[in-house]
């Protein structure tokens, strides 16, 4: 579903499915793997320097518009997940993001995609990725 090509910016960030995530067969519920690429998105900005809040603070805010998801095999109570996140292409209004989750054994077991559009705070109109966003963004580009 979602190839690996030229790799914008990529990160992982590892995680363990608690109790509360999970329904009675012990399965991560599936309204609880947005939180995950929430958290993937999160530790993506940070990795490339500057945190969701500071973005905030900077009064823009990032709104999902869409969401898109495929469960290949279930996350499990008490695993350890690697959950990878990708922007492989330039933000221009909206970003988009890539995720894939793997269990601890190494296997695929999730793919999905969001796309999110940058909103001015004040005015809450949609507006151009900001300068300042997109030089951290071009600074971390891998080819």
């Amino acid at each position: 579903m979602y190839k690996l090509s030229l790799i914008m910016i990529h990160t992982k960030h590892s995680l363990r499915v608690r109790y509360g995530e999970t329904d009675p067969m012990k399965y991560v519920y599936y309204g609880n793997y947005a939180e995950y690429f929430e958290v993937g998105r999160v530790e993506l900005f940070r990795s490339i320097g500057m945190s969701y809040n500071e973005i905030e603070n900077q009064g823009i805010w990032l709104p999902v518009s869409e969401y898109k998801i495929k469960y290949l095999k279930p996350a499990l109570y008490d695993q350890k997940l690697e959950i990878h996140t990708f922007v492989k292409k330039m933000p221009g209004v909206r970003i988009e993001f890539e995720y894939e989750i793997f269990n601890e054994e190494g296997t695929k077991i999730t793919e999905a995609s969001t796309t999110l559009f940058f909103l001015d705070a004040a005015t809450q109109k949609v507006v151009k990725c900001p300068d300042y966003l997109l030089e951290l963004i071009e600074k971390n580009w891998k080819h």
